[in-house]
């Protein structure tokens, strides 16, 4: 079984070292936990969590900048991730339980849609948690596909993939697009889900 976390949240790195090691079914039972954990934040937050923080400024603010953050978190953390023993790389789960809890107990997904999503919200629109499910529901999807494309090639080549994910270069791309993520909701205008 491969060694992964049950914090931050998922990464395509365990699920290519579990469907790797364990072979693709269990990746997908992977992804499955991880898309069903998503849904749940997605619901949570469309009926009632984006009108809640709409009515509480100090709160809303207070998990924008949390946001940026754990964004900086996750750099380091993608940065140090080399494939051995390594802050991404702590405990051993069962994948589809692991990825369901990692997701329902990580904040990234809930600021995604509570801060970001809350940028471009708009009331004129819409009713906004019908926005946020909307955007939410792409998401899923495009998240689902990439965690699904990872088992694949994961379940395929094995070591190889493992080798160009831990790359110097790779992480450090994926660091820097952490760090410009938290850049970004720094500077961004901070409305609330209005």
């Amino acid at each position: 079984m491969a060694a992964i976390e049950l914090t931050p949240g998922p990464n395509m790195g365990w699920l290519a070292a579990l469907s790797a090691q364990r072979g693709r079914r269990a990746g997908m039972l992977a992804v499955c936990g991880i898309a069903l954990g998503l849904t749940a934040q997605l619901m949570a937050a469309a009926t009632g969590l984006s009108a809640l923080l709409g009515q509480m400024p100090v709160l809303y603010e207070m998990l924008r900048w949390s946001g940026v953050a754990f964004m900086v978190f996750l750099a380091y953390e993608a940065w140090q991730d080399t494939g051995e023993t390594s802050p991404l790389n702590r405990n051993n789960a069962d994948g589809f339980w692991r990825g369901l809890v990692a997701n329902l107990l990580n904040p990234k997904a809930l600021v995604f849609y509570v801060v970001v999503v809350g940028q471009f919200a708009n009331a004129q629109v819409g009713p906004v948690w019908l926005q946020i499910t909307a955007l939410g529901v792409i998401h899923v999807a495009i998240a689902t596909f990439i965690h699904t494309l990872i088992v694949l090639l994961g379940a395929r080549l094995g070591t190889t993939l493992e080798t160009y994910r831990t790359a110097p270069v790779t992480r450090g791309v994926f660091a820097i697009m952490m760090l410009a993520i938290a850049a970004w909701i720094a500077v961004s205008t901070g409305n609330t889900c209005n």
